[in-house]
């Protein structure tokens, strides 16, 4: 099928690689040229705008920083231009963004008075995810129009699940990324001790994963955090922005979340001291910080000063 996909970024380029991959015609827009033109090279049509996609496409996949990129995008300015604009009734939009959930709502509801239908559906997995195919998506929407986003998240996707009517899939990542936010910190953590306590701490992370402990923030993130490589595959500044969409959600909930809280106040560290830009994995970073410097090197000057 013919599908517009809008957002080429570390996620969005290698979700739609798939679909050229998969025999779909896609129609791509971004705003950086390079992106564009990267995917063209591998078979994709590029739009001048967002508008241009909604008209020459029935489905249209986004994936965008937050809410106010994707209502642009979609909604135009004023309401004006935008996918919305362009698109003929019946069309289907499945925003892949991690936006909040009263947002999505909203956005649903605008789209559903023009005759369209909007999925929210983040995806999680990571950058490593999203070159593999492999990616999660949760799902919110009308259950025929889920239906439809299924089949078209298909080719970059392992897992996807129907969760509710809209905003659920919002919810659903919200919950997603204080779980990957609080296995990141207790990882951070866990590496800083056996270092300082002078483990082997290849050969201990190798054995701690083949027990209880295991997960895939072990298996993705450990071996960048003991070599300080913090080359982002996700930001931190989207897990801060990602981090204040579920302590709203909680508290829209009634709920508390302290956990939640402090490894936001955490990331907040992280951006203050400009580490914004890294992958959020730089939460060692900041609890090194707390430990008084890197434990491997903690000490060294007092002992090269006394000898």
């Amino acid at each position: 099928m013919r599908i517009g996909f809008i957002g080429l970024g570390v996620m969005g380029r290698p979700m739609a690689g798939h679909l050229l991959a998969a025999g779909h015609e896609v129609v791509c827009w971004n705003r950086s040229a390079p992106a564009v033109e990267s995917l063209v090279a591998d078979g994709a049509v590029a739009a001048a705008d967002a508008a241009e996609v909604g008209r020459a496409c029935d489905v249209v996949v986004t994936v965008l920083p937050d809410a106010p990129q994707v209502r642009e995008v979609l909604l135009g300015v004023d309401g004006a231009g935008g996918v919305a604009g362009a698109m003929a009734p019946g069309g289907l939009v499945i925003d892949c963004s991690t936006i909040a959930p009263d947002a999505a709502v909203d956005i649903a509801a605008q789209l559903r008075e023009r005759g369209l239908e909007l999925v929210d559906a983040p995806v999680s997995g990571g950058e490593v995810g999203a070159v593999a195919g492999r990616l999660a998506v949760m799902l919110g929407g009308e259950p025929v129009a889920v239906g439809r986003a299924i089949d078209v998240v298909a080719p970059f996707s392992a897992t996807t699940a129907h969760v509710g009517p809209p905003g659920s899939g919002q919810r659903v990542k919200a919950a997603n990324q204080m779980i990957v936010a609080g296995n990141i910190a207790i990882l951070a953590e866990a590496v800083l001790l056996l270092e300082r306590s002078g483990a082997d701490v290849e050969a201990a992370l190798r054995v701690i994963g083949g027990g209880l402990a295991t997960s895939r923030v072990l298996e993705n993130k450990a071996a960048g955090m003991v070599a300080r490589d913090f080359t982002p595959g996700f930001r931190i500044d989207l897990h801060h922005k990602d981090l204040g969409i579920a302590l709203g959600a909680a508290q829209a909930a009634g709920i508390a979340v302290p956990v939640t809280g402090l490894v936001a106040q955490l990331v907040q560290s992280l951006r203050a001291a400009g580490d914004g830009s890294l992958d959020h994995s730089a939460l060692l970073r900041a609890l090194e910080r707390l430990s008084g410097g890197d434990p491997r090197t903690v000490g060294q000057a007092d002992e090269e000063a006394a000898a």
